[in-house]
């Protein structure tokens, strides 16, 4: 049996019992999170993280206007030093951060679904002022995609809860 028809043999074997198993991929045309796409609104953004967490989540979930589900959404950040120089002063932070969501009728009423979604990333603060400063705010931009991805993933695997 040559190489190729190997591998096919093992990839037919190894989809068979994904296949007996009913999965389907979650984004997939027809899929749970693609019945989710643009149903969701979250609050207007208060300040520059939520902005950025809000366009990401918008990026992937598609921009909805008059959706039938509002998301709302609590962020919170918060640094800390990791890497220090021989005075003690802190050469690297790690920013830390976790958003709060609850995903509730728009037209008002209890949370069906609810959240946390926690990450860090990091930078350096050993250049100038403004370096560090652009540091932070990358720093910042980079945490919000990941909690918003994060968010997605979630709402992509609860997906049944707001379906028609």
């Amino acid at each position: 049996m040559s190489s190729c028809d190997r591998r096919s043999l093992i990839g037919l074997l190894a989809a068979l019992p994904l296949a007996a198993c009913g999965f389907s991929p979650v984004y997939s045309p027809g899929g749970p999170a693609a019945a989710i796409r643009g149903r969701v609104r979250p609050d207007d953004p208060t300040d520059r993280l939520a902005y950025e967490f809000v366009a990401r989540f918008e990026d992937r979930m598609g921009r909805a206007g008059g959706a039938p589900w509002a998301l709302g959404y609590t962020i919170e950040t918060r640094e800390v030093g990791t890497g220090l120089n021989p005075d003690n002063v802190a050469t690297r932070i790690t920013l830390q951060g976790s958003a709060d969501w609850s995903v509730r009728p728009a037209a008002g009423g209890d949370p069906v679904l609810s959240g946390r979604v926690e990450s860090f990333t990091a930078f350096s603060a050993t250049g100038s002022t403004t370096a560090t400063l652009t540091a932070r705010r990358d720093a910042e931009d980079r945490l919000m995609v990941i909690l918003a991805d994060q968010l997605v993933a979630q709402l992509a695997a609860q997906a049944a809860a707001l379906s028609p």
